[in-house]
Formats: C-alpha cells, structure tokens, sequence
C-alpha cells in the first residue's frame, strides 16, 4: 500500500490513512500532515504555548507531539498566495510575475505547470498526495474574456447577483475548472478557491460541487 501525504493548507485536519503496523519499509515514507493556515499566531496552538493558550488543540498537540514542529520557520511574505506559493515550490515567490499583493479574483495558476512542488516530489517517492482548503493560487477558469464582467459582482451592501449573473455562473462553473491543485502534484483536492470570492462553493478535484 502506497503511503498518503496529506497538505492542508487551512486548519481542516486528516489524519494518517492507515492504523495498522507498518513494517521498516513503509516507516521510511511516513504519513506526512502540513498545516499552514491564514492568521494564525505562533502561540495560537496549545502544543506552542501550553501555559497561555487560550483554545485547546488536542489532536494538533497530538501530532506535534508524534511528529515534528516548525520551531524556526520564516516567510517571504505575510499575505495568502506568495507565501502559499513559497511553501510548496520551495521558491522565492518575487520570482514569479505577482510582484506584489495577491492573486486576484479568477487569477490564472501562479505555479507554472512544469514547475516542481512538494506535492510532485512527494509523487515521485511513492506518496498518494492531497491538497485541503483554500487554495488562492489561481485556476485556468473556463471564462470567456468579453464576459468577464459577470462574473464578479462588485462589492456593495445589499447587492445580490441577477438573473444575468447566475445563469452566466451556472453555465461556466458546471464545466471542469484545469490548472488548480491536481495539475500541480496533487492527487485529490477539496476546498475554496478563495471561501469570500466567486463561485462562493467548494471544489472538489476540478469541479465545484
């Protein structure tokens, strides 16, 4: 049986695919869990401030206990898609074309698909490897240019998307959505694209559901 690394990007946690023994084999390709999250404190989890913490996270104390913890870790920046970007290329992330800020609302892929990341070097040892929550690093979104506009609605109290809207989202988010985690070392996704942005709703490998 091939070992599973699992890489959540947000707090959503899966534990390790198999409970039984694993020969010495096997033990050299550990489960593998990597939790990155948006805003989240040095402190915040209990296994990293056990006298202060305010929140207890028993089965995250758990997993640093069993496993390793990020003691020293730095970014190369504080927003979500350049350090996203960052930790699963290994990378710079101002070598790439966002020279500041994030990538934006149907942003097209910011890995380049020849580009190694952790998910397909983990492939290449054996790993089944998974991808969960929010994603933010653009997708090649099947929209055409001149009908763009209805597909973000802008941002004002009380604003609802209309009929020209909803069927313009209906026909173009029932189609397969490429250049998103699975095409970057990912076997399985599900999660966000980004949760407070269009389409609003969960994507589950390349489609939304």
């Amino acid at each position: 049986m091939q070992r599973l690394a699992w890489l959540a990007l947000i707090v959503l946690l899966w534990g390790p695919y198999s409970v039984r023994s694993v020969s010495a084999s096997e033990a050299a390709t550990p489960n593998i869990v990597l939790i990155y999250a948006d805003d989240l404190g040095y402190g915040d989890p209990h296994c990293y401030n056990p006298d202060r913490g305010k929140i207890p996270t028993p089965n995250i104390d758990r997993l640093a206990r069993e496993g390793m913890r990020f003691t020293d870790a730095h970014s190369s920046s504080g927003v979500c898609s350049p350090s996203r970007y960052t930790i699963l290329t290994g990378r710079y992330h101002w070598r790439t074309r966002l020279q500041r800020g994030i990538v934006g609302v149907f942003g097209s892929p910011l890995i380049a698909p020849d580009r190694p990341t952790i998910g397909t070097l983990a492939q290449k040892k054996g790993y089944r490897t998974a991808c969960i929550g929010k994603w933010h690093l653009g997708w090649d979104w099947p929209i055409p240019e001149e009908e763009r506009d209805l597909f973000v609605v802008p941002n004002k109290p009380g604003l609802q998307a209309d009929d020209a809207h909803k069927q313009a989202w209906k026909k173009v988010f029932s189609q397969r959505i490429p250049g998103g985690p699975t095409t970057r070392g990912f076997d399985t996704y599900f999660g966000t694209s980004v949760p407070n942005w269009p389409p609003y709703c969960f994507i589950e490998n390349d489609r939304t559901v």
